[in-house]
């Protein structure tokens, strides 16, 4: 089944991800990667939710929430955003909480959207944006052959001054290869 395998499932975000989102939101530790200025109120979060319901291509955007399926846990949430249909290609931002980092649920999700935004939605290239202290996400997607294509030098300004960022690519072709 699409978006769900033996270990993850990938679901639309629900009312009952309110308190989840807006901890994970609101954690200023996070707001570098996510490129956050300021908290948001539960007031906008259930806005979002209430308007998750529209299509892919009218938003430009997704949010999946990432369960765990042993344990119905939710774990962490993949994002599609800045989708350009006339040059297909989607952005992709993976999150898993620091709980449930190292058991694999980062590489599980990504299989699955791969699938998704490869197979069903037939889009060219998926790229993200990866701080380059992010050790352990960069050499994720290395050894899922993602291809590292550009530095974007002093990108994101942090508490310890400016971070570069590392562009990873993937393509259908490569997509299809594997």
């Amino acid at each position: 089944m699409l978006l769900e395998n033996e270990n993850i499932l990938l679901r639309a975000v629900e009312p009952e991800d309110l308190d989840r989102l807006y901890a994970w939101e609101n954690n200023t530790q996070l707001w570098d990667v996510g490129n956050t200025r300021n908290p948001y109120s539960k007031y906008v979060l259930k806005q979002y939710i209430v308007d998750s319901d529209k299509d892919i291509y009218e938003s430009k955007q997704l949010r999946l929430m990432m369960v765990s399926a042993k344990t119905g846990e939710t774990v962490g949430t993949v994002d599609l955003f800045d989708f350009d249909i006339h040059n297909s290609r989607i952005a992709l931002g993976l999150f898993v909480d620091a709980a449930y980092q190292g058991n694999g649920y980062a590489r599980e999700s990504l299989h699955l959207i791969e699938e998704y935004v490869f197979t069903y939605l037939k889009i060219n290239q998926l790229y993200c944006h990866i701080s380059e202290n992010n050790i352990a996400s960069m050499r994720m997607f290395e050894q899922e052959k993602y291809e590292k294509t550009g530095l974007l030098k002093d990108w994101i300004k942090t508490a310890n001054g400016f971070e570069n960022i590392v562009v990873f690519q993937q393509f259908i072709r490569v997509y299809q290869s594997r």
